[in-house]
């Protein structure tokens, strides 16, 4: 009994800093990851604003799903954005961002903020809180991509 635990230990103790590595091998793979971020983003975005407009039907479980998500999603890709060699590495994204990374991570942190608002909204079922947070949300989203996006 003590063999098979005492190796599992071992195992763990010295893969973990190979795995605490692992979330970015390079650069580019940063930009994948972001860019995958930035796309569950903007399908969940979608759904909930093609709800809103009345362009599929309004389904409060589904609406409440997709702000769940976007409470988690949101709070992904800044992190993609301080890899090394991140800036060379591809992707739509304008050189602003690292000449303004302060500016750039604050606008992360309030569309991660939007996304909770908006939770805290679709918990409430009040279809006027929703568009009121969604409205915001998405305002801060466009207003991050008219400064950092190609």
């Amino acid at each position: 009994m003590k063999k098979p635990l005492l190796t599992a230990l071992l195992f763990t103790l010295c893969s973990a800093p190979a795995v605490a590595k692992s979330a970015f091998s390079d650069a580019k793979d940063s930009v994948t990851y972001r860019q995958s971020a930035f796309q569950l983003i903007r399908h969940n975005m979608a759904d909930i604003g093609d709800m809103l407009k009345g362009e599929v039907q309004y389904d409060a479980a589904r609406l409440n799903k997709r702000a769940t998500a976007l409470a988690t999603l949101t709070t992904l890709p800044w992190e993609a954005f301080t890899v090394p060699g991140a800036e060379q590495a591809g992707g739509d994204a304008k050189a602003e961002i690292w000449q303004n990374l302060q500016d750039f991570n604050s606008r992360g942190e309030k569309l991660a903020a939007d996304a909770m608002a908006l939770k805290t909204a679709a918990d409430s079922g009040e279809q006027a809180e929703i568009r009121k947070a969604f409205g915001t949300f998405a305002r801060n989203c466009k207003a991050c991509h008219d400064n950092y996006k190609n």
